[in-house]
């Protein structure tokens, strides 16, 4: 893969820039952070160099000086929100972000519940906490929120929120997914630290829209299209440029509700530490892009991929009705077409020539390997054998699984499951191949090659199965599939 982002600079200039800000505040600061903390697959896959849990690595950093609390909507407790990447609710992401955070060292000593009403479940889920010694605080709706400034800040709006107890220089609050309230969090928390005396400012962590790139720069316009659904568009700050008379990037939300924060920031503070929405903003992404070629076309193929997921949802009928029809213009104004995508052609070739479904992938070196739908083997599952031969410098002829490897498997799934399709996934081929690279020397270096897979790009000529996206996620490669089932049944399990 080649690089356009250096990691390394990354993490000196952004923790460097973070102590700054708690300096500029009197030795302490509470920092929004935006996206996803340590799984960040966005940012690595538009920046390639970019490791996707380099925010955490920065604030390993800073450890020292740091602890996290994590924001979540009592109301996503009681409705049981899932996050769409990982397929688990935000109550138990939260359990999991505290896991991870402390496998890493970092002290997480707290959890927020927003909008607290005596939810059922979010009482449970606090009992949950309190019981493994995590400290629960409640925040409450505030009527006519953000527009009515003189009751949110007041003893009647933030003024009632329970105060978070915190001890370092750098509070860090994150969440499991938007609409969390992090940035109430943090405004509520400068409310009581200066009731108490205490100086305390606030700053924004988000890696996107990048603000020292062109509004038009494909990773900007790529974080549009991954937003898509929450209606995100990228804008010129209006207020930097007043200010300052430069040219920044950021997003209407922000750009938005910036009069609404400045004037709370006013009423807490005396007066505003900032003077437009980039100001809050401490994201040093833009200086650490070093080929922004590589960058741009790294950008420009997660455009299209953010398309055919779109579509794809649209099919199954999940996901906002108009998010495809923005996405799709934003590739006719950055002049992109789905076949700039290298494995999209081969793969409806290949689904032509043999009148299946079919399946192509595209390896480090550019090469492009195709899978099509046999007796024994789905498009995928075939894909995924040919690279590995392509891999391991093994000939088209040689198999590395025998059918009779194959075989019982499929017996396996038809006669004692029950299942209509014999054909393997791609953890039954996996599994198989494993199992053969015992005994099989060709099987074993085949097998040895899996982790050239990751970062790769896929195309399938058909909607595949739940099994097959799952694996295929997990061997890090990064697929795409025309919105199209291979078969008309209504029920699909």
């Amino acid at each position: 893969m080649k690089i356009g982002f250096d990691n390394d600079k990354y993490l000196e200039t952004q923790s460097q820039h973070i102590r700054d800000r708690i300096a500029k505040f009197g030795g302490k600061l509470y920092l929004e952070f935006g996206g996803k903390l340590f799984d960040d697959y966005h940012a690595s896959r538009v920046l390639p160099g970019f490791k996707p849990d380099s925010k955490l690595q920065m604030l390993m950093q800073l450890k020292d000086e740091a602890e996290i609390v994590i924001v979540i909507n009592a109301d996503d407790i009681e409705k049981n929100k899932v996050r769409g990447d990982l397929g688990i609710t935000y109550d138990l992401d939260v359990l999991r972000l505290i896991d991870v955070f402390r496998n890493r060292g970092l002290f997480v000593n707290s959890v927020v519940l927003t909008r607290f009403a005596d939810q059922p479940n979010a009482i449970k889920f606090e009992h949950i906490l309190t019981e493994n010694e995590i400290n629960v605080y409640h925040h409450y709706s505030i009527p006519n929120y953000p527009t009515d400034v003189d009751l949110i800040v007041s003893d009647e709006g933030y003024g009632k929120n329970d105060f978070v107890e915190t001890s370092r220089k750098l509070v860090v609050i994150t969440a499991p997914g938007p609409g969390s309230g992090k940035m109430a969090v943090c405004l509520s928390q400068l409310y009581h630290e200066h009731k108490h005396g205490v100086k305390a400012g606030y700053a924004k962590f988000e890696t996107f829209p990048i603000w020292n790139i062109p509004l038009k720069h494909p990773v900007n316009v790529a974080y549009e299209a991954a937003t898509a659904d929450l209606n995100d568009v990228n804008m010129i700050d209006p207020f930097h440029l007043e200010a300052y008379g430069k040219t920044t990037v950021n997003y209407n939300r922000d750009i938005e509700i910036f009069p609404v924060l400045n004037t709370m920031f006013e009423l807490i503070l005396g007066e505003s530490p900032y003077k437009s929405p980039t100001d809050m903003g401490v994201n040093m992404a833009g200086n650490c892009i070093i080929d922004d070629d590589v960058v741009k076309n790294a950008a420009n193929q997660e455009i299209i991929r953010r398309y055919y997921a779109a579509v794809c949802n649209q099919t199954k009928g999940v996901g906002a009705s108009d998010e495809a029809y923005k996405i799709d213009l934003l590739m006719k104004q950055s002049k992109l077409n789905t076949t700039d995508r290298p494995v999209i052609v081969p793969a409806l070739e290949k689904a032509k020539e043999t009148g299946a479904p079919a399946a192509a992938i595209q390896l480090e070196d550019g090469s492009i390997v195709t899978g099509k739908t046999t007796n024994l083997l789905g498009a995928c599952s075939a894909m995924l054998l040919n690279a590995l031969k392509k891999l391991a410098n093994i000939p088209d002829e040689v198999d590395i699984l025998d059918a009779a490897v194959i075989e019982p498997i499929q017996r396996l799934k038809v006669e004692t499951f029950g299942s209509v399709n014999p054909r393997l996934h791609t953890d039954e081929i996996l599994i198989a191949l494993s199992m053969s690279a015992v005994t099989n020397p060709t099987a074993k270096i085949a097998m040895e090659k899996l982790p050239m897979l990751r970062d790769t790009d896929a195309h399938a000529t058909v909607i595949i199965s739940e099994t097959d996206t799952r694996i295929i996620k997990k061997l890090g490669i990064r697929l795409t599939t025309e919105p199209i089932y291979e078969t008309k049944k209504l029920y699909r399990n």
